[in-house]
């Protein structure tokens, strides 16, 4: 079972909270037998594969019990119930017929049972852990010679796309000021409902026709890390005047060091002539640095993604005619932000680390 299958269920709409399931053969099974689980103000709702165990810390509420075609169970420890429904479904079926079938459910169940028991953590707990890592790494990094980056060296950007309100202000509440969106429509829904000394960071794909949109409705968005063409920075210069804002808005380059067609971002070779246009052309635009995020076949940004954005930066520098450490490096997120800091980010970018696996389901 792969991330691209995992995803798949958590997006179902059949699901609420995603469960873990180790085969392909458990799932089938599953659904043979009719396996669901029960919660308190949701009803029933059916087992469903994700691929990562780690996806099971995301409950958002414990299932009450167990069932399958024959009858349901109290959602116990995992052991008592592995054997209830063993019992259960071996009861059901003639004898040496589907066993494979019968032990597959009976590990879904069990599997079930120990997500069940998972308690979540909360978003407080979350973010001190992520912050104590960024700590480390930042200590690491000058243990081996690089630059001592202090305390608030690096930004910490929390990704809370498709999160409720409520997980932010929990964030918000534990002293953490830095949000990033990667939807229009879900920034400017968010931002009215959160304090004014949040530091809204955007960092999805953004089409020109949704600029207005996105700084009228959040007019005092700190950063845009995601700008890959003229026409975009264009109608972003032309944007922020015409919302009576004095300061410039900070933007990154966001340069697509992996080379895939289906990544944004402009082409290494492209950077500099995109950078040099925002910082000489863009009056309203402060050039804040550059941003990029890995290939997705790799655990996150390889190490040639890293070099690419030192080199742009290198140029960058030298064209602008500014010092390189002037420019933010933007690399990094869940799985790979302590590697990207040891190489030199600024700002990385986490979000699931922090408030669990996302619900696509309404996207």
């Amino acid at each position: 079972s792969g991330a691209r299958s995992g995803r798949r269920g958590v997006r179902s709409s059949h699901l609420r909270w995603p469960l873990v399931l180790e085969t392909t053969a458990a799932a089938a099974a599953a659904a043979m037998w009719g396996l669901k689980l029960h919660a308190p103000g949701l009803g029933a709702r059916p087992v469903a594969l994700v691929a990562r165990p780690a996806a099971a810390a995301s409950l958002g509420r414990h299932p009450s019990s167990f069932s399958s075609a024959t009858g349901t169970t109290p959602l116990t420890a995992a052991p008592p119930l592995a054997a209830a429904a063993g019992a259960t479904l071996r009861a059901s079926i003639p004898s040496g017929q589907r066993r494979g079938c019968v032990a597959a459910a009976a590990a879904a169940a069990a599997t079930a049972a120990t997500a069940a028991s998972v308690s979540v953590r909360p978003v407080r707990e979350n973010l001190a852990g992520v912050l104590t890592k960024i700590d480390a790494a930042v200590a690491a990094r000058a243990s081996r010679g690089g630059t001592n980056l202090g305390q608030q060296g690096v930004r910490l950007v929390a990704v809370s796309k498709t999160k409720p309100v409520e997980a932010l202000v929990e964030a918000y509440e534990a002293g953490h000021r830095h949000f990033g969106e990667n939807y229009v429509q879900e920034l400017v829904q968010k931002a009215p409902e959160m304090p004014e000394d949040v530091q809204w960071h955007f960092i999805g794909r953004l089409q020109s026709n949704k600029v207005s949109t996105l700084i009228k409705g959040c007019p005092k968005l700190a950063c845009i890390e995601t700008v890959a063409s003229e026409k975009l920075a264009r109608a972003l210069n032309k944007a922020v005047p015409a919302v009576g804002r004095e300061c410039k808005l900070k933007v990154m380059i966001q340069v697509n060091s992996s080379g895939e067609k289906s990544k944004g971002g402009v082409e290494p070779e492209d950077c500099v002539s995109l950078a040099v246009f925002v910082a000489k052309e863009c009056e309203h635009l402060e050039l804040a640095g550059l941003m990029t995020i890995g290939a997705p076949d790799y655990s996150g940004c390889r190490a040639e993604d890293f070099e690419t954005l030192h080199r742009c930066r290198q140029e960058v520098a030298e064209a602008v005619g500014i010092k390189e450490e002037d420019l933010e490096l933007s690399m990094g997120m869940s799985n790979d932000f302590e590697t990207a800091i040891l190489e030199g980010s600024t700002s990385v970018r986490v979000g699931s680390s922090i408030f669990g696996a996302r619900d696509y389901s309404a996207k």
